[in-house]
């Protein structure tokens, strides 16, 4: 398996990332609306938009992408806003690649610590456990933010 990773998003990115979040059968209708507007804020605003990508290229095709960006109000404290891999490319040890070039990026930007936040839905468990076989730990809870019963989970991860 071939892969590359690039950090200069284009234009075809904004259906690229659509498909890719679509895939996963995880994320709401709006939630993919979203995906898709922060890639488009990037490619309108440059790095002035504070978003940053690395693309997951296998055999020249877009199989996962980080968004991510410096919390102003901190020294240097990074959140990772999404972290996706096309449905077809699970399980293949490619996040855990798109991680490590993502951190080489945060690191060169001077951060040293990586927020990442996700649904305490069951549906998210498999998120969850990436979460911690990557060296993230659970640092917060909020009980039924997103939701009834669908708590927000904040994982940390402080980079060496």
């Amino acid at each position: 398996m071939d892969i590359r990773f690039r950090n200069i998003p284009c234009e075809t990115d904004i259906a690229r990332i659509r498909e890719i979040v679509e895939s996963t059968d995880f994320f709401y209708d709006h939630e993919v609306k979203v995906a898709v507007e922060l890639v488009e804020e990037r490619l309108n605003k440059g790095e002035a938009s504070g978003y940053y990508f690395v693309f997951a290229e296998v055999n020249g095709v877009t199989a996962a992408y980080t968004c991510f960006g410096h919390d102003e109000m901190t020294k240097s404290s990074f959140e990772l806003y999404w972290i996706v891999t096309h449905n077809s490319f699970r399980g293949q040890g490619i996040g855990r690649l798109l991680l490590e070039e993502t951190y080489r990026h945060i690191r060169e930007m001077g951060g040293t610590l990586v927020v990442a936040e996700t649904s305490g839905r069951p549906w998210y468990e498999p998120t969850r456990a990436f979460y911690r076989s990557v060296g993230y730990t659970l640092e917060a809870v909020i009980k039924d933010y997103y939701d009834v019963g669908d708590d927000k989970c904040f994982y940390v991860k402080r980079l060496e």
